[in-house]
């Protein structure tokens, strides 16, 4: 199947765009896109690979499904567009961000930045019905984005995984330690964040351990 992806990706991904689930995930989204209100933009669906290719990739977040009100998803996990208020998990990152590193709170909540800077901010499932949140729950994309993972610990060495919340850590158990750090905390939601998300300092133990494996470190 010919998958709209940046090349590197599609190279490592090749294998899974030919799989029968990928046939039966394509074919439910596609209908989905034409009979209802879906997010991110369709366009968009790929945009946490098309701007951080395989092999530039330095750190890796995981989230669940993507933002489900207008305006908010554009295929990054946490990040909203420019001009949209700040969820109230992306909020608790950003707190932690000042706490850890003394550094001014982000003005902006479109992470595209980070991408840029080799960031894979990379959502489990790939796309939402409007107002209905993991409404493309085991659909396809889990196993989809298993693969993403697996490739990654297994291809690259030295990659950062954050993750934040049972879901991600479950999600994170095809890492192999030995070649990779993970770091891992409840997830940045109010509900859990204040029970060890604050106060992790996720963000400088990544750069520090970037630097140490002679990368540049992100400017969160």
């Amino acid at each position: 199947m010919e998958v709209k992806i940046e090349p590197s990706w599609k190279a490592v991904l090749q294998s899974e765009f030919g799989k029968p689930y990928f046939e039966i995930l394509t074919g439910f989204v596609r209908k989905e896109y034409q009979t209802q209100t879906i997010f991110p933009p369709a366009s968009l669906i790929f945009n946490a690979f098309n701007l951080c290719p395989f092999d530039k990739t330095k750190v890796v977040i995981i989230g669940q499904d993507p933002y489900h009100g207008y305006g908010q998803a554009h295929g990054l996990c946490f990040s909203v567009n420019d001009g949209i208020q700040f969820p109230p998990s992306l909020v608790n990152i950003f707190k932690e961000i000042t706490d850890d590193l003394h550094v001014p709170a982000p003005a902006s909540g479109n992470l595209e930045r980070w991408a840029k800077q080799g960031v894979l901010l990379l959502n489990a499932i790939l796309t939402v019905r409007s107002g209905q949140a993991a409404s493309h729950q085991n659909k396809g994309w889990e196993e989809f984005t298993d693969s993403v993972i697996k490739e990654l610990s297994d291809k690259r060495e030295g990659l950062v995984f954050l993750l934040w919340g049972s879901y991600a850590q479950r999600k994170g158990l095809v890492i192999d330690t030995k070649k990779h750090l993970v770091l891992k905390a409840v997830h940045p939601s109010p509900l859990s964040a204040y029970r060890g998300f604050l106060g992790c300092h996720h963000f400088s133990q990544a750069n520090a351990y970037l630097q140490s494996h002679g990368q540049t470190p992100i400017q969160w």
